[in-house]
């Protein structure tokens, strides 16, 4: 383990104080501003300041609003302490390795403690105050409360998997399911919320998760919980880590719009048994792997974006799905995704798909006594809420299975909920995209900041430029390596050109990394590289940085800018640019790395928006609908 200290330069945020007084954010905001001896922000920014641990501390203490500090908070500033947020996770493992050690501390000084633990004697005071909890609330929901604790720290943009969706989802695995994969885990948040097999019957959860330090969190989270699993490490559809396994459940929340999920080297894979799942729906991609996962008449549950049960792109596989009875439901939920319930073949060829709108006021409990209705041949038909659609009607040329679509309407008054309903919906997910948006503000200095040029950048060996060439030998048809044109980078999407194998052997491979630019309207158009071998189409340019001198997110949003299109231009009318004449902000690494991370949060906005656009349409379908019935008022001033 890392070394840890109870380090006086410990910060904490205006949301730990209030923690630590259990109090509201605006408790704490109204004692800086009416107490001048309140301690001064050290860090951070003016709308998120940081403060010293130990100062806030001592003022809590002079003021009377803190005679101890709880066990909870002081664990968890001591973990805080241990490291930036990169650390903390590795931390976090070590911590989760000593809880499940199960050593007692307690008679031990720090030196033994240290040698029974294996770990370094000044990791001690962290273990102790995490001993300390545990003994309060026990091992299993000490370690929980520092992993939501991390996860706010590390993730707290990413839309984790609720406890009521995954109680959800759980809740329509089929009671005796003896065996349940999740190939997505995260932190275990799904298989945590199975409730023990009918009869007391032993069940085996297996997980796999891509990131290293989650897949170590959701073992011990598991085994604290008493159900141990077999986690482990890699990308589940690169790199199948349970090959050739069934089982009887699947329970995933997969990664959503994902552009590089391996669709080019898994072209030949055999999961595909319903067709190869196009490049921009890797959420087909997952349906399918949980399928090749399952015994025939095994059940998976997956959540998915609104937009794949409708993309005209994923039509033939969802017409694939529906002929050879593999997809049984689909649920809309109130905040936006839906549920698909799929079964492996095993015979039965059901002749219905049901479709299930939990927008409209169908709970989790009634979500779940639809399911098992339908499972057993009972009557599922509720008004505006679920039917079993005839699969020959759904067929067409759209194989739209969004449910509101085949859901008849109520009454009048019925589309005027689902209106409010969905207003509602629409506001709450504007709420969580300005979440999004990076905190930034005007800048405090004296003077422009220094600038360079892309050009100056290339002299000193910052970087390098490179020109695709000319070429035309791409192939006719989607045969060949996939080939990045300018559209592809002017658009961000997937590539969409291709090399004849034959011919491939001159162009520019990217590597990881790498910025890809071409010129849009007299503007940059400029994208970092995630993947490597995709090969550079004619009109761009690929600007390679060297990581320890240069952020690519930082170097590729800077491209963007107005000013570089006027700084770049070579004639007067602005029609010709060259990257080389770009000009750069001079910023320190770190100040580089933060602008970067800015930038990536704005491409996610955008990618959030995507989602919102189904959820968007379904209101102004709603408002045309209650508008012509006369059933929606507008407002009075």
């Amino acid at each position: 383990m890392r070394r840890v200290d109870v380090r006086e330069d410990a910060t904490v945020t205006t949301s730990d104080i209030a923690r630590l007084v259990r109090v509201s954010r605006a408790a704490v905001s109204n004692w800086r501003r009416r107490h001048p001896d309140f301690p001064q922000p050290i860090g951070g920014t003016p709308t998120s300041p940081v403060f010293s641990l130990a100062e806030v501390e001592a003022w809590l203490r002079d003021q009377g609003k803190l005679v101890e500090t709880p066990p909870e908070e002081r664990a968890w500033q001591l973990l805080r302490a241990a490291g930036d947020e990169r650390e903390l996770g590795a931390v976090l493992r070590q911590v989760g390795a000593c809880q499940r050690a199960g050593i007692p501390l307690g008679g031990l000084s720090d030196r033994s403690a240290a040698k029974r633990l294996g770990v370094d004697q000044r990791s001690v005071p962290l273990l102790r105050a995490v001993d300390e909890l545990s003994g309060a609330w026990g091992p299993a929901r000490a370690f929980e409360f520092l992993v939501e604790r991390y996860l706010e720290v590390r993730l707290p943009r990413m839309a984790l998997t609720s406890p009521q969706l995954a109680a959800l989802i759980a809740g329509l695995v089929d009671p005796d399911a003896r065996s349940v994969l999740d190939p997505a885990c995260g932190t275990g948040e799904l298989l945590s919320a199975l409730p023990a097999p009918s009869g007391g019957a032993e069940r085996r959860l297996v997980g796999q998760e891509r990131d290293e330090v989650l897949a170590s969190l959701a073992g011990t989270r598991l085994a604290l919980r008493g159900t141990p699993a077999d986690i482990r490490t890699g990308d589940s559809l690169r790199q199948d880590a349970f090959a050739g396994l069934t089982v009887d459940a699947v329970v995933c929340d997969p990664p959503f719009n994902e552009r590089y999920w391996g669709h080019e080297e898994l072209t030949a894979d055999p999961r595909w048994e319903y067709g190869l799942p196009p490049r921009m729906e890797p959420e087909l991609a997952w349906a399918q792997h949980a399928l090749a996962h399952l015994v025939p008449g095994g059940l998976a549950v997956l959540l998915m974006p609104p937009a794949v049960a409708g993309r005209r792109s994923g039509r033939r596989m969802r017409t694939q799905l529906l002929r050879r009875g593999a997809l049984r439901a689909v649920v809309a939920l109130p905040d936006g995704p839906h549920l698909w319930l799929l079964r492996r073949p095993s015979g039965d060829r059901p002749s219905g798909l049901l479709v299930v709108d939990g927008v409209d006021g169908a709970d989790g409990a009634e979500i779940v006594r639809t399911w098992r209705d339908f499972h057993a041949g009972r009557d599922v038909d509720r008004p505006g809420t679920s039917r079993i659609v005839p699969i020959i009607d759904l067929l067409d040329e759209d194989v739209d299975l969004t449910p509101a679509r085949h859901l008849a309407a109520g009454t009048g008054e019925r589309t005027a909920e689902r209106f409010v309903q969905t207003r509602d919906r629409l506001t709450a997910l504007l709420g969580q995209m300005s979440g999004l948006v990076p905190d930034l503000g005007p800048a405090t200095r004296d003077r422009e900041p220094a600038v360079t040029s892309v050009a100056e950048l290339a002299r000193v060996g910052a970087l390098t430029v490179h020109r695709a060439p000319a070429r035309r030998d791409a192939a006719e048809t989607g045969a060949g390596r996939p080939m990045l044109t300018a559209e592809d980078v002017i658009h961000d999407r997937e590539p969409t050109g291709r090399v004849l194998d034959r011919a491939e052997e001159d162009w520019l491979l990217t590597r990881t990394g790498d910025i890809v630019v071409a010129v849009a309207s007299r503007r940059f158009a400029a994208r970092v590289v995630e993947r490597e071998g995709l090969l550079l189409g004619p009109q761009l340019s690929l600007v390679r940085v060297d990581p320890e001198e240069l952020d690519p997110y930082f170097l590729a949003g800077v491209l963007r800018s107005t000013a570089n299109v006027r700084s770049s231009a070579l004639s007067s009318t602005g029609s010709r640019v060259d990257v080389h004449r770009a000009r750069v902000p001079r910023l320190p690494l770190e100040q580089q790395r933060r602008y970067g991370e800015a930038f990536r949060r704005m491409d996610r906005v955008a990618s959030a928006a995507r989602d919102g656009i189904a959820l968007t349409e379904q209101m102004g379908r709603l408002l045309a609908d209650g508008v012509a019935a006369g059933e929606l008022d507008v407002a009075d001033d």
